[in-house]
């Protein structure tokens, strides 16, 4: 379902909430939390729900900004943070590990409220657990401008999780991405996203990892994936994601048409995971980069693995830590299909005490060839680069390898040369990387020649020491040896 704004539209939106921000900061001084279940947690008589401050209501309507973050602080009972006071005015706020707590949390949701400069805002591990988190949705119910949020370990448990969903749920907020990494979040809150994603248009990167989804959970994400249309960015890793859940969440990615990056590594996903993901990559044509790094996947699971991606022309980059001769094998042959495609991987069964192979530095290569044929590096790089721009896609750059026969680099060494000249991962190699790594491989090569010259002038000078040291020996014993005969006669 597609989903478009005018300006216009947005800005009335803008305003509308605005003009209700006095009211919010109200709702949000009295705590008024009636639709949430920790009420009948709180007794009649406390002091930090119900801080009985109807007098100084009034005032709030036309306070803001730093006035108004000290006054809730003060109401609420709680030392102000100097750095967000500095800070207010700022797009980016960074309140990581500052031990807010969930009083800490509602002061700066308060001041938050009418606050239309901070774009992207951390809170990550501040215990605000799931009271906090509530008063932070009540404020981004508000808040139009804030487009990134991290509350990633902050103790939210099944009550933060359901809180976060219903803004997700409602489409309000203007969150764009949102990291809720590490917050015990366990299976029974899988279905609280699926169904709350399930018609949100606005939320394009979502981090769920390091939470116990488990395989229940799981089965709820794969729907999440099969039916959300607008998620382009998610992390599952160290989930627990395993059996039918994972067989799920390949079925999901199988009818996903606009995640690009997906994160699935640590969830001990086994051959029926990689089985799952491996006929999912036959057709899904969106993804660009999976991590599967780390899912106890044998050779039978990677060769499912590689059936799909020679049937995917679109995946960019595969992260995958452990794998085997036979998938090196396959791989090899995957790549002259898809040459584009980067596989990201570690040590190799069955060869990790083998020595690696070495091969030479593929600049080196490139470079000989020039020589040999008296080009310039430009000229090598001008025939990639059919618009002039100077800067050739990664992809584009791969496969022009890939597919060339004057020099002689396989895919090792192909995949060496990318990482060099795009150390930063950009997406782009452009002429003056590869002049730099060109210059730099000179420099290497020097000090290789140097450092070879070095050693054997020092292996030459131990070798004339050694020779010194026998020549006094021998002489020092031939005086004494002639003495005896001379004594004899």
């Amino acid at each position: 379902m597609e989903h478009a704004f005018s300006d216009s539209e947005e800005d009335e939106d803008k305003n509308e909430k605005m003009s209700e921000s006095s009211r919010s900061v109200e709702s949000l001084l009295l705590a008024d939390q009636s639709n949430s279940p920790t009420e009948e947690k709180m007794t009649a008589d406390s002091s930090d729900t119900d801080l009985e401050i109807e007098d100084n209501e009034r005032s709030f309507a036309t306070t803001k900004g730093e006035e108004l973050y000290l006054e809730a602080c003060k109401l609420v009972g709680v030392v102000p943070v100097s750095y967000f006071i500095r800070n207010m005015e700022e797009p980016y706020m960074n309140l990581n590990h500052h031990g807010l707590g969930p009083k800490g949390a509602k002061a700066i949701a308060i001041a938050l409220v009418s606050n239309t400069t901070i774009i992207h805002l951390e809170l990550e591990d501040n215990w605000i657990l799931a009271e906090g988190v509530m008063c932070l949705v009540q404020m981004l119910r508000e808040n139009c401008y804030i487009q990134e949020l991290n509350i990633s370990n902050n103790h939210l448990d099944t009550e933060g999780a359901e809180a976060i969903s219903r803004i997700f749920l409602d489409n309000i907020s203007s969150l764009r991405a949102v990291q809720l990494s590490g917050n015990n979040f366990r299976e029974e809150t899988a279905q609280f996203f699926a169904e709350a994603l399930l018609g949100n248009y606005r939320v394009k990167e979502l981090d769920l990892s390091h939470n116990e989804f488990s395989e229940k959970g799981g089965e709820h994400l794969g729907q999440l994936l099969a039916n959300n249309e607008i998620l382009e960015f998610l992390n599952l890793s160290w989930n627990h994601l395993r059996l039918k859940g994972a067989v799920a969440l390949g079925a999901g990615l199988r009818a996903n048409g606009t995640l690009k990056i997906l994160d699935l590594s640590w969830n001990g996903f086994g051959n029926e995971g990689a089985v799952a993901l491996g006929e999912a990559l036959k057709q899904n044509n969106t993804l660009v980069l999976l991590d599967i790094s780390s899912n106890h996947i044998n050779n039978e699971g990677a060769g499912k693995l590689a059936k799909g991606l020679e049937e995917n022309g679109n995946l960019k980059i595969l992260k995958n830590v452990i794998v085997n001769g036979s998938f090196l094998k396959l791989l090899d042959a995957v790549c002259q299909v898809h040459p584009e495609l980067d596989v990201i991987y570690g040590d190799v069964q069955g060869f990790i005490s083998k020595k690696p192979e070495q091969r030479p530095d593929p600049m080196k290569v490139i470079q000989n060839y020039l020589d040999e044929h008296k080009l310039r590096l430009w000229d090598f790089f001008r025939n990639m680069d059919k618009d002039g721009s100077m800067k050739i896609p990664v992809a584009e750059f791969r496969k022009a390898m890939m597919q060339q026969s004057r020099i002689p680099l396989d895919r090792a060494q192909i995949v060496e040369l990318v990482h060099k000249l795009d150390q930063h991962r950009t997406g782009m190699v452009d002429y003056r990387g590869l002049v730099d790594t060109q210059k730099q491989m000179i420099r290497d090569q020097r000090w290789q020649q140097r450092r070879e010259e070095s050693r054997q002038k020092k292996e030459k000078h131990k070798s004339e020491r050694v020779l010194q040291t026998f020549k006094n020996a021998m002489e020092m014993v031939t005086p004494r040896s002639s003495l005896v005969m001379s004594s004899g006669h």
